[in-house]
Parts: structure tokens; sequence; C-alpha cells
């Protein structure tokens, strides 16, 4: 039998305390997402990474 799990079961990423309805559909994905800002870039610069941009998606 298939379990499912709720938003209760799963931890909520950076995105649960963004105020964007679009951008709390995805605070509970596995992706550690970042919104487009300073922050991210700055983080990835200091990490050597790439930048992986979601144009948007529902």
């Amino acid at each position: 039998m298939k379990e499912f799990l709720t938003d209760r079961d799963r931890k909520a990423n950076r995105l649960i305390n963004e105020k964007s309805l679009y951008l709390l559909q995805h605070a509970y994905n596995p992706v550690n997402w970042y919104e487009w800002g300073e922050e991210a870039f700055s983080k990835a610069s200091r990490e050597s990474k790439p930048v992986f941009l979601s144009i948007g998606y529902s």
C-alpha cells in the first residue's frame, strides 16, 4: 500500500516565509529554493556554483 505525505509530514524549505502565492506553492519541494535576489547570487558566488533558474511551473 502506498502512503501519501501531507505538508505537515514534510519539511518546509526557505520559501515557507514568502508572501507570493506562487512561491508558497513550492515551500514543501525537496529543493532548497532561494527567491530571486542578492542572497541567492552571493551564495552561488561564494560557493562557485551555477544558478539554476526556474521561471515557473504549476
